[in-house]
């Protein structure tokens, strides 16, 4: 590691010990970190985002030795899980112990934690010694970022320290799977599917059951641009440009392997983890185009999809929402 990078990390984590939050990469989505163990650090999050309260936060620890720190019960299933995917983008939701804050798990009684695989996370995590709390560094519902400056564009001075880790790898937000209850349950899909946890934990439960927590990024409206966006199979997505053109909209595509004639926009490639990887991205930039409609081009529906069209689908319910909307 340079000197320049054991200063950033000392600066960071010394900012991190002062109570303040800092922006920090992970191989998912760029996080805003705070010490999870300080309420007030914690609260200094929420309000950069413009978060809900009661919205729970994902705790980033250094390795599944810190488990017993955060989580009150640790069945098996976690520590199977936690070997076979950690570091990496798996979240495990668990029963907390007593000195998790209520600002971190939203009053509930269970937490999420999570080792990122990411090496300055994981720097950073090591010197600081502790969790971090780290949600996405965007305001709350928006389109999540991947590189520092996504960070940087979204909140400028509000947040000083922004570690630049590069791309993130995967570019979408963990796998969340809930072991605080009986029944395994996928939370929210990631790239880490639940093919993937069921050969190592057996049958696993996908979506929310009557008696689930709430977990991050699962509201209906998430990840959205502010302009309008509609999600259609090609066909109709060049007859609805054709028609908004036609009506003097200016209408930006985001499409697979290759754009229609004559049209502007971004184009992601027909397979799964790398359109993951670009989807933040490519968002991003055609929000930015000033476009009256945003038109996505539908991915292919099978399991490997599954992760990407979670965060498609929520960002169109939520696109084109007032940000003062509750």
């Amino acid at each position: 590691m340079s000197t320049s990078n054991e200063t950033r990390i000392d600066d960071a984590v010394a900012a991190l010990r002062r109570g303040e939050v800092i922006g920090l990469p992970t191989e998912t989505v760029y996080g805003l970190a705070a010490d999870a163990s300080q309420p007030a650090a914690v609260a200094k999050i929420f309000a950069l985002k413009g978060r809900p309260a009661d919205h729970p936060l994902i705790v980033h620890i250094a390795d599944a030795d810190a488990l017993p720190m955060w989580a009150a019960t640790i069945p098996p299933a976690a520590r199977q899980l936690a070997q076979a995917f950690w570091p990496g983008p798996l979240t495990l939701i668990l029963q907390r112990t007593a000195h998790v804050p209520d600002t971190v798990t939203g009053g509930q009684d269970t937490v999420g934690l999570r080792c990122p695989a990411h090496p300055l996370a994981l720097q950073v995590l090591r010197a600081f010694g502790g969790g971090l709390a780290a949600p996405s560094a965007n305001r709350f519902g928006r389109i999540s970022p991947t590189t520092a400056a996504h960070v940087r564009d979204e909140f400028g001075a509000g947040v000083p320290i922004v570690l630049d880790g590069g791309d993130c790898a995967v570019g979408i937000e963990s796998t969340i799977v809930d072991l605080s209850g009986d029944t395994p349950r996928i939370l929210r899909p990631g790239m880490i599917s639940q093919a993937q946890i069921e050969a190592v934990i057996g049958p696993v439960a996908l979506g929310s059951g009557v008696h689930s927590p709430r977990a991050s990024g699962t509201l209906e409206a998430h990840y959205a641009p502010r302009t309008p966006m509609l999600m259609l199979p090609r066909a109709a997505l060049e007859n609805e440009a054709q028609q908004q053109r036609a009506l003097g909209k200016r209408v930006a595509l985001l499409a697979l392997d290759a754009l229609p004639a004559d049209s502007e926009g971004e184009i992601l490639p027909n397979e799964a983890t790398a359109y993951a990887h670009g989807l933040y991205a490519a968002l991003r930039t055609l929000d930015a185009l000033g476009a009256n409609l945003l038109l996505v081009e539908r991915p292919p529906e099978h399991g490997d999809w599954l992760a990407v069209h979670d965060r498609l689908r929520r960002a169109t319910v939520g696109a084109g929402a007032d940000d003062d909307a509750p």
